[in-house]
């Protein structure tokens, strides 16, 4: 999710993101899955960074208050177990902030959720990759993750496959989750540009779990030039480019089901990175179809969900220079 990527329309490398080696998370019953937060109708979402890089390296108590939605990424594949995921605070990062456990952060993520805020265990990146190809996999990785969930307290699953998608499997996890969870399941998804143009695996995987969707947050970043639902060619960086783009998922999902992708700053992703004022003018045109560029949306989508950024590190490391504005913009909304 932080790793340069050209794409184009035609020809396109999937982006990548970051990932860290975490040890296994103790076994918890599904009996006492918390309940999730309700989030806000214009909701942010940051990834909290559980390695280390030149972002700032923060516990997540240090996470601003202008985070509705955190994304603890990522969980790992166990190598011990086809399917399975492993979670826990990456030992370089414990070591960075001078000591931080898995309780501590267990701790971390009670306190903020009873401030409002939810959380998601995100699965993938750069280098992060989670073997679905079999049903047995699949039955393994919702007994680990629905054991991590419980276990920290988290609200649910984001999916950031980016090395290959078995959509029909992941369905199946996904649906299973959620049995196992109950109705307070979060579902988030982070999907490459590529991935949901029309055909795009990720668009596959949405049509059949859409009633479970909470929400899709694109990755306009590290991509290249795409096709929009208008027809046209948009270039990245520009308000079009995220405009022609998310229209496509607003054809198939509910608005709130429906979330814009910016890197927090030009080190966190390796092309893409705009100014909040061109976030703010892409979210204006698709709720009041205001402050577009050349591609106008049919109407506005007044419920919106709101904005995604890799990484609430990054945005961090430049003094909250992403979310401020962004979280003023978002509030600002009808």
């Amino acid at each position: 999710m932080a790793v340069a990527a050209l794409a184009s329309a035609l020809a396109v490398t999937p982006a990548v993101a970051q990932a860290a080696t975490i040890p296994d998370a103790a076994p918890a019953t599904a009996a006492t899955a918390p309940t999730a937060p309700a989030l806000p109708k214009h909701q942010l979402t940051g990834y909290w960074q559980n390695f280390v890089n030149n972002a700032k390296p923060l516990r997540v108590s240090n996470v601003p208050d202008s985070y509705d939605l955190i994304a603890l990424a990522f969980a790992n594949a166990d190598p011990a177990r086809p399917g399975a995921v492993t979670f826990g605070v990456d030992p370089q990062l414990a070591t960075a902030l001078g000591g931080y456990t898995d309780a501590d952060l267990k701790a971390d993520i009670a306190a903020k959720k009873a401030a409002g805020k939810a959380f998601v265990l995100s699965v993938g990146g750069e280098r992060g990759n989670v073997d679905l190809s079999s049903p047995a996999n699949a039955s393994n990785f919702v007994d680990s993750v629905g054991k991590i969930l419980t276990d920290y307290g988290i609200d649910g699953l984001d999916i950031d496959l980016e090395h290959g998608l078995n959509v029909p499997n992941t369905a199946s996890a996904i649906r299973q989750l959620r049995e196992r969870t109950g109705p307070d399941f979060h579902l988030t998804m982070a999907p490459q540009t590529l991935d949901v143009q029309p055909g795009g695996s990720y668009l596959q995987l949405i049509e059949q779990v859409k009633d479970l969707v909470t929400v899709v947050h694109t990755q306009y970043y590290n991509s290249g030039s795409m096709n929009g639902c208008d027809g046209g060619v948009h270039s990245q960086g520009s308000v079009d480019f995220i405009t022609a783009q998310a229209c496509i998922l607003l054809e198939t999902l509910r608005p709130d089901q429906v979330s814009l992708g910016l890197p927090a700053s030009p080190s966190a992703a390796g092309s893409g990175y705009v100014d909040p004022s061109v976030i703010g003018n892409a979210l204006d045109c698709l709720t009041a179809v205001t402050d577009c560029g050349s591609f106008r949306p049919a109407q506005g989508h007044p419920g919106l969900s709101g904005v995604m950024t890799w990484s609430i590190n990054w945005d961090a490391t430049s003094g909250g220079a992403f979310s401020n504005p962004v979280r003023a913009h978002l509030d600002s909304l009808p």
